[in-house]
């Protein structure tokens, strides 16, 4: 799926005090924090996927709640919401087709702020689940709201500590409890999100001769691709990129495969039928 390659607003400038629920004494977070600024309004030069604003509404949830909810089997939270409001913008009655397609949505707003303020900047925000408050109605750029700015070292290994262990696993594992959402296909849909976000930065990076930020785009992703979570997801040649599974889109009312679907046109298969 494409993302948004409208620019977005600027970010907020103003800075949200200490959040509770955070160790400020962690070793890997640096506590002076107000030179990420920068950084996070760069980001809406490469589309509204990139965008990530500070000063949230606090009556939002985080992630990190959200997870929780979903995992415990809490119904009402903000993850079924999403769901459902997936369900009916695309006129399903299959929850995992909404699931998966919800699920590849987040994936590729949370790659697309991690590497772009990677390639940009060298560094990225602290994107812990307990900071991003998430408002399920919404979309980019208006969803995620991040209530504390921490630099983190832009390195590959930090990008997949914070995006696949601290947040698409325990998305995956909800999704899969509450929608039977196969693995693979959750997989899938993470590196599909991070191939297109890349792709985005790639070519944003091109247009405004950054030769400087695609090569660190195709770094940064070529040794992502080499985590065991993402080895097995797809087949790539530079920024192109063929999954092994399907989202399955083709499912919803109208709907055809995406560019990189495994499929080449949609396939004829039971309702119940597993992609992934």
């Amino acid at each position: 799926m494409d993302l948004d390659p409208d620019p977005a607003p600027d970010p907020d400038p103003d800075l949200i005090p200490d959040h509770p629920d955070v160790d400020p004494d962690h070793p890997d977070r640096n506590p002076d924090h107000t030179d990420l600024a920068p950084d996070l309004a760069a980001l809406r030069r490469l589309g509204g996927f990139f965008v990530l604003r500070t000063a949230p509404d606090g009556r939002l949830p985080t992630l990190a709640e959200t997870y929780a909810r979903a995992a415990g089997g809490v119904h009402g939270d903000a993850l079924t919401t999403r769901v459902a409001t997936v369900a009916e913008r695309l006129r399903t009655r299959e929850p995992r087709v909404a699931a998966s397609i919800a699920q590849q949505g987040l994936a590729a707003r949370l790659w697309s702020v991690a590497l772009g303020c990677a390639a940009l900047s060298g560094r990225l925000p602290d994107l812990d689940a307990r900071l991003l408050r998430w408002d399920a109605l919404a979309s980019a750029p208006d969803d995620l709201w991040l209530t504390e700015p921490r630099p983190l070292p832009g390195d590959a290994a930090t990008l997949a500590e914070t995006v696949l262990h601290g947040h698409l696993e325990p998305l995956g594992a909800a999704l899969r409890s509450r929608y039977g959402v196969p693995a693979g296909l959750l997989r899938g849909n993470a590196g599909s999100a991070l191939a297109g976000a890349a792709r985005e930065a790639d070519r944003w990076a091109r247009a405004n001769g950054r030769a400087d930020v695609a090569e660190r785009v195709r770094v940064l992703t070529d040794e992502l691709f080499t985590h065991p979570l993402l080895r097995t997801t797809g087949a790539r040649d530079g920024t192109a990129f063929r999954r092994r599974s399907c989202c399955l889109y083709y499912r919803v009312p109208g709907g055809g495969v995406c560019g990189d679907c495994c499929f080449t046109r949609p396939p004829r298969s039971s309702p119940r039928a597993a992609s992934g």
